[in-house]
């Protein structure tokens, strides 16, 4: 399949069902998100794929952010995938990565022959978190942690919305590699998520409503999430078109890091000087580089 770039990519966006306690949001990554991230790490295919689903969910869900802030997804275990990190801000950035043991993994990967892994193999036994934090530091963050437990990450995430929210939550995600002619390779990822409104007496009981949208989203294929083809609003409207769907304006995504000099600097001149010095190279500079965006920094102990 020849991949062309989508006026639609790089964008979450929120959903309703037309007079139903339903909501939910859609969300496609492509050549502006997906792929320079998961290309400038370089890692396996099958561990880009958990990176390139953690990225998603966490763009999902920050599209719902009622603060100036970020939402990071985070889980550690003991596998071969130590640590996980996405990260999606409310002014559309994102950014991530993952610490890997390329040793564990290939051990892994010769196990399972090739095939995917499943969450628990690939991270271990360990936590997810999502965490909320407000740009406003008048405002406490909030952090809410489920046990790896569950085959993919969907199901992590699912189980962190009905303990931590208690909102009954489906949660789609796929990511892609699209073959171009030539032998490149892009990456793409798209996602979904629906929840139920809960009940009140002007909308009565909406579990019957809920269990009929939650039918049709789980028709929802890898396919239509990531193909490059497929607008989010043809997707909406195969799986709700019975009963209507109102998809409201979306924010644009763009990979973008927070990392700077300043904030290095700031945070080593917050250092003891004994510390400090011992970073040093021989020649009196200290390189340091950022795991989320691979940027590289370089500036004598001395100026510090």
């Amino acid at each position: 399949m020849t991949l062309t770039t989508h006026s639609a990519d790089d964008r979450v966006a929120s959903f309703q069902l037309d007079g139903a306690p339903v909501r939910g949001r859609i969300a496609r990554l492509g050549d502006g998100v997906i792929d320079p991230i998961l290309k400038r790490h370089d890692y396996p295919r099958w561990a880009a794929h958990f990176l390139g689903e953690a990225l998603t969910l966490a763009v999902l869900t920050s599209a719902s952010l009622k603060f100036d802030g970020r939402i990071t997804i985070q889980a550690e275990g003991d596998g071969p995938i130590s640590m996980l990190v996405a990260e999606a801000r409310s002014d559309g950035g994102v950014r991530g990565y993952l610490r890997l043991n390329r040793e564990l993994w290939d051990r892994l990967d010769r196990v399972n022959k090739g095939a995917r892994p499943h969450v628990p193999q690939a991270i271990g036994r360990g936590v997810m978190a999502m965490i909320l934090v407000p740009d406003d530091e008048n405002l406490s963050p909030y952090q809410g942690l489920v046990p790896i437990d569950g085959a993919t990450l969907e199901d992590c995430a699912e189980a962190w919305f009905a303990q931590s929210e208690q909102i009954p939550t489906r949660v789609r995600l796929a990511v892609a590699e699209i073959s171009e002619p030539g032998g490149t390779r892009r990456w793409r990822s798209g996602g979904a998520l629906l929840q139920q409104v809960a009940a009140d007496d002007a909308r009565g009981d909406t579990a019957d409503i809920w269990e009929t949208a939650r039918s049709h989203f789980a028709t929802l294929t890898d396919l239509e999430l990531a193909d490059p083809d497929m607008a989010s609003d043809r997707v909406l409207y195969r799986l709700f078109h019975e009963v209507g769907v109102r998809l409201e304006p979306a924010m644009e995504l763009v990979d973008r890091c927070t990392c700077s000099e300043q904030k290095l600097r700031a945070m080593l001149a917050s250092m003891p000087t004994e510390s400090v010095a011992s970073l040093a190279e021989a020649d009196g500079m200290i390189t340091a580089d950022c795991q989320f965006c691979s940027r590289v920094y370089r500036f004598a102990a001395a100026d510090v």
